[in-house]
């Protein structure tokens, strides 16, 4: 089997992730995350909408890492998000930053918010 290095440009891929914290681009993040090409940064979890939604215009795809496992994004934020354009695709958030690498790889616009496990 032949191996390809993967290569990201500038955005930064989640590198692993436990209790509480997430890997990315080699550093330890603490708390929820929103990963753009924008780049790294602190997210207030379900409450900080306003941070989804400065993304409309950038991001083709929005993940949303709702934790160890898959619940349903309230409806509330869903149809804030769906009425500025972006489809929301909440899952857990080990899912979540995996399809983000696989996005990120293939070059699409794509970001992902992550609540801790």
């Amino acid at each position: 089997m032949r191996l390809n290095e993967i290569g990201f440009e500038d955005a930064r891929p989640v590198d692993g992730y436990g209790p509480g914290f997430f890997r990315i681009g080699g550093k330890v993040v603490e708390g929820a995350v929103l990963l753009s090409a924008k780049g790294v940064s602190s997210w207030d979890g379900l409450e900080d909408v306003a941070s989804l939604l400065a993304l409309a215009d950038e991001v083709d795809v929005l993940l949303i890492g709702m934790g160890a496992e898959l619940t349903p994004l309230p409806s509330e934020i869903r149809q804030v998000l769906e009425a500025a354009g972006l489809a929301p695709e909440p899952m857990g958030s080990p899912a979540a930053a995996r399809t983000y690498n696989v996005l990120l790889a293939e070059g699409r616009l794509v970001a992902v918010a992550l609540l801790p496990v």
